[in-house]
């Protein structure tokens, strides 16, 4: 595969991933009715702004955009084990700040004992950070 053809692939896997997550935390939020805690609050203002930032880069072959998402999906990965660190770990828990109305600490889905929402976000978070890692590698080899 090309250069051209694998950076164009990885900017719309990271696109996707963008917008699969936002789509999902939609979901959550708007059609089952799950209320976001703080936390999700914070994880979703550095993932929506992604669907838009990647879709205009993947439109435009803009892969400058990838150190950018590269920020925002760190920050953002830091935020989500943070959060499944608080649902998952009894003594970050248990030690807890007052998190807001929603607590940090429920876990409104438990699927297989351990994908939660904030799992969820740090999958999107981890894929975007990935193929943003992969652009910024093969600009790097073409040059």
């Amino acid at each position: 595969m090309n250069n051209q053809k694998a950076l164009e692939n990885w900017l719309l896997a990271g696109w996707a991933a963008s917008f699969v997550s936002t789509l999902g935390s939609l979901y959550f939020s708007e059609i089952v009715g799950f209320e976001p805690c703080q936390l999700c609050w914070y994880q979703r203002i550095l993932m929506y702004p992604q669907v838009i930032l990647l879709g205009l880069a993947a439109a435009r072959k803009d892969y400058s955009i990838a150190l950018y998402s590269l920020v925002l999906s760190c920050i953002g990965a830091a935020f989500s084990i943070y959060h499944y660190g608080l649902q998952k770990v009894p003594f970050l828990g248990d030690h807890a700040a007052v998190c807001g109305r929603v607590p940090c600490t429920g876990e409104y889905i438990n699927w297989l004992g351990f994908i939660t929402i904030p799992f969820l976000a740090l999958s999107g978070f981890a894929i975007i950070i990935v193929s943003s890692i992969m652009i910024l590698k093969i600009r790097k080899a073409g040059r």
